[in-house]
């Protein structure tokens, strides 16, 4: 059975299955430093091998990573969506942004709008995502979404950390989602210029 890939959209962006066309960047960024905190830079080889599991993911799980395009351009932006492989303690919200497109607030947007699909279409109860304690522009964006560090979860291989994300009752007209709506509609303004801003 073949897995439709959704295609989620937001004001900025739209989250598509990820693509054979897509694969030069994903290879680009995974071949870099960028990637240092996901297990990279990868070569040739495990880069391919990579991509090609996340487009497995969607057909095995029914869910899987996003790839994010700027809505006016088609320019790809980088990923983000559900990714629990073998071996994955729970199920894991994730995200990556090329390099020369970090720090407008992108996988902001587009986790945002993920953990949403997951929540109010799948039925998901909550997510969390593994993040290398040096990674601190990663968890300054996990904190932003409303994830609290849990030293108590279980980790991948013990060399990451375990950020919770809120339940779906927990961001229901709260805080947390006023501020998301807040900071993604401060980057979509053209006026904004976000030095000092934490980044994705």
């Amino acid at each position: 059975m073949t897995t439709t890939i959704p295609v989620l959209e937001t004001k900025r962006l739209i989250l598509r299955g990820p693509e054979p066309q897509d694969y030069p960047n994903f290879k680009a960024t995974f071949s870099s430093y960028r990637s240092r905190f996901m297990g990279g830079p990868l070569n040739p080889y495990e880069s391919w091998m990579l991509y090609a599991a996340e487009i497995g993911h969607w057909q095995i799980r029914g869910y899987g990573m996003w790839m994010i395009h700027d809505r006016e351009s088609g320019r790809t932006l980088g990923m983000a969506g559900g990714w629990f492989p073998a071996q994955w303690p729970e199920r894991e919200i994730a995200w990556i942004i090329w390099p020369e497109v970090a720090g407008r607030g992108y996988a902001l947007e587009a986790t945002h709008a993920a953990r949403r699909y997951f929540y109010e279409t799948l039925g998901w109860d909550g997510a969390v995502s593994y993040i290398d304690p040096k990674n601190l522009d990663s968890i300054r964006l996990a904190e932003r979404l409303g994830a609290k560090r849990d030293d108590g979860a279980a980790t991948v291989d013990g060399n990451d950390v375990c950020y919770r994300h809120p339940a779906p009752a927990d961001l229901v007209s709260s805080q947390i989602a006023d501020g998301i709506a807040l900071e993604i509609a401060s980057y979509t303004d053209p006026l904004f210029k976000p030095e000092g801003y934490a980044l994705d």
